[in-house]
């Protein structure tokens, strides 16, 4: 492969003269020899070539100094000289320092391609058609480390507009503030979004592509399993550089890849800051597996949490809701006793009795109740529909220490009554600054516990209240085809489960990112939530779906959370896409219905496009024309450089780029990279 740092050994190498070489082929057993021998001239000669330089040395206090392992990794792997790829080219294992495990018990992740980066087409954007897919290369970090410089450079953006309660308008600058739509492939997003956004964002969430191998999901969800670990390993490693230092990332994934990625998130984000594995359930079980017999039915998919820095984050506390008397069942059917059996049946004759301090005190004279039971049958109804309906006089009684509770002891203590009230503002806890009545009962001033405190009635249905774990059951999977008023078949999440999600590790106004945005239901929540957030999304119905659904939310959308969190509607979005470069050509190959057509695409190409570094264009040249027109546009498409399918901000004030690009773009690109003053 003609890396230019290839090359640039090559030049150096050849000026030894046979010295390195055996038939034109370099002896690398003797660069390595002479390498790990501090060969004065040979460093010398490295050192002296500015490529070779800027990539295989560091700056000590002033002093050059070679790093000839890094020369020496190269040269003993054979695929790194032959090739972009890694060291192992057909081993996949679990590893520590380079050993696989039966050498070692502190355990990483290791696999091919692992030092590489790959730009991953998510949208099969070369084209549709298998036959004219082309390979995408792996670009190693060594030896390809300019042009991956190039790939991950920041990116122009183009077609800004803001869409907001008044339509859609186009836009010259950019607000910090605004909420952020960006088309485009994923990874190279990510790093234009690197400098504005690292160590901004609150909450990443995602839902990549499981790697199942069916293709019935448009993003390409056939990686082979490599290949599918590189293509998460770069995106999590951007990621992490986005996240502040108190944020939190949720990965979602089936048992297909779960176990590795696990290890991979240990790897990027640190063991120390793995938080939890939560389990959801997305489908209803059933009696058999496969087809065939040979598994156990799924039913479930996985939710991998981890911090940027532990000891900085803090969840915040999310309740689950589960129908009263459904969870009554199942705790009895347990074999638990269920403690609110009691009702009040009469409580008169309140009294003042004293105040002291912030604490108010008030007398019950009369107090009776029965058991639920009873009421129930007394009152011609059944259980069920009297805890719906009294959920506010059924209780329990607790004896349990607090300094409250001995406040009420003390100050009671001569006292003669049933009941006696206590009447304060707490200045800490669930209810601070909040008016707080609680009742006890006498003679031990057992304190009261009203089932409606963990029971609230929504929609005339009570609900039991518990600490959610992390098993998520209580998430309606069923028919959200149409949630959001969007058509989206595959892979779309409930606006439930991004809720809690958003609810467990952000605070209004924090930023929420997901670069697979699919549908749209991470930007759909997080607007309904007051969350600012950041979305991309490369494939094209991003504007026939996802940008539509977001419209939708801004006009006041009732599907979904709407209602859980009072939506009205109102707020906007700032839309941007990457400029397109070759992509527009492997277009025009693709359109090109003649010979003459596809030779006009070819001159074009020779003039503006970039082409793929390790392609023999001479030799594409000669033989191009002999072949049928399917044959040429397979050649077209295949010696386009895949990983140049946008243009760099660097290239902006180029006039052949800044005659495409409009004066508003143009502005909008220097407001968003902060140049608008310059």
């Amino acid at each position: 492969m003609h890396t230019k740092n290839n090359e640039a050994i090559k030049q150096v190498l050849k000026q030894f003269g046979d010295k390195y070489f055996i038939e034109d082929v370099v002896n690398k057993s003797k660069v390595i020899q002479d390498l790990d021998g501090y060969d004065a001239p040979l460093l010398e000669a490295f050192i002296t070539n500015e490529t070779i330089k800027n990539n295989f040395t560091i700056d000590i206090t002033g002093n050059v100094v070679m790093q000839t392992n890094k020369l020496i990794d190269l040269f003993e792997a054979d695929e790194y000289w032959q090739d972009s790829y890694t060291k192992y080219s057909k081993k996949i294992g679990l590893t520590a320092g380079g050993k696989f495990i039966d050498e070692s018990t502190d355990v990483v992740l290791d696999f091919p391609y692992k030092d590489t980066v790959l730009k991953a087409s998510m949208s099969k954007e070369d084209t549709d058609k298998d036959d004219l897919r082309p390979d995408e290369p792996f670009l190693n970090e060594v030896i390809a480390k300019e042009e991956i410089d190039v790939l991950l450079d920041k990116k122009i953006l183009v077609n800004a507009k803001k869409y907001d309660e008044n339509g859609v308008h186009d836009i010259d600058s950019f607000d910090e503030n605004d909420n952020l739509i960006m088309k485009g492939n994923n990874l190279l997003a990510l790093h234009t979004l690197k400098e504005k956004y690292a160590g901004k964002v609150k909450l990443i969430y995602i839902d990549p592509p499981y790697n199942t191998g069916n293709d019935g999901f448009n993003y390409n969800d056939r990686f082979n399993h490599s290949t599918w670990l590189t293509f998460i390993k770069n995106r999590l490693e951007v990621a992490y550089s986005l996240l502040g230092q108190d944020g939190f990332i949720f990965v979602q994934c089936d048992d297909n890849e779960q176990a590795y990625l696990k290890v991979l998130m240990d790897e990027t984000f640190g063991r120390n800051n793995f938080i939890n594995v939560i389990t959801v359930k997305t489908k209803i079980g059933g009696v058999s597996g496969s087809s065939e017999g040979k598994s156990i039915r799924d039913a479930t998919e996985f939710i991998n949490v981890f911090a940027k820095n532990k000891e900085h984050v803090s969840i915040n506390r999310v309740n689950t809701l589960t129908p009263l008397y459904q969870h009554i069942q199942q705790y009895v059917s347990e074999g638990k006793s269920w403690k609110y059996t009691s009702i009040i049946t009469e409580l008169s004759g309140r009294k003042f009795l004293k105040e002291v301090g912030e604490y108010k005190f008030y007398s019950y004279d009369k107090f009776e109740s029965k058991s639920v039971a009873t009421f129930a049958k007394e009152n011609n109804m059944t259980e069920e529909e009297v805890y719906t309906q009294h959920a506010d006089k059924i209780f329990r009684t607790t004896n349990a220490q607090s300094s409250v509770r001995q406040t009420v002891i003390n100050e009671t203590v001569n006292e003669d009554f049933e009941v006696v009230e206590l009447e304060y503002y707490p200045i800490k806890g669930k209810n601070k600054n909040k008016l707080t009545k609680i009742l006890y009962k006498n003679p031990n001033r057992n304190m009261f516990m009203f089932l409606s405190d963990v029971a609230p009635i929504i929609d005339g249905q009570a609900y039991y209240t518990e600490s959610m774990t992390t098993l998520w059951e209580d998430i309606q999977y069923n028919n959200l085809s149409k949630e959001g008023e969007v058509d989206f078949t595959n892979g779309k999440k409930p606006e439930a489960l991004i809720k809690r999600v958003i609810e467990l590790s952000t605070d209004e106004e924090d930023i929420v990112l997901d670069f697979f945005m699919g549908s749209g239901t991470t930007q759909a929540v997080a607007h309904k939530m007051n969350r600012r957030y950041i979305g991309v999304e490369q494939m094209d119905y991003i504007n026939k779906t996802t940008v539509p659904r977001i419209q939708k939310v801004i006009k006041g959308e009732q599907n979904g959370i709407s209602k859980d969190v009072d939506w009205q509607g109102g707020g906007s979005f700032v839309y941007v896409e990457l400029m397109e470069k070759n992509r527009g050509f492997l277009t025009s190959i693709q359109n090109a219905e003649t010979t003459t057509e596809l030779q006009d695409v070819f001159t074009f190409m020779l003039e503006e496009a970039e082409i793929d570094f390790r392609v023999d264009l001479e030799k594409v040249k000669e033989t191009l024309f002999e072949k049928s027109l399917s044959e040429q546009k397979k050649t077209l498409i295949k010696i386009i450089d895949k990983n140049q399918l946008y243009y760099n901000y660097s290239e902006i004030d180029d006039q052949n780029v800044r005659d495409l690009i409009s004066d508003n773009d143009y502005s909008f690109n220097k407001s968003f990279y902060s140049e608008g003053d310059e």
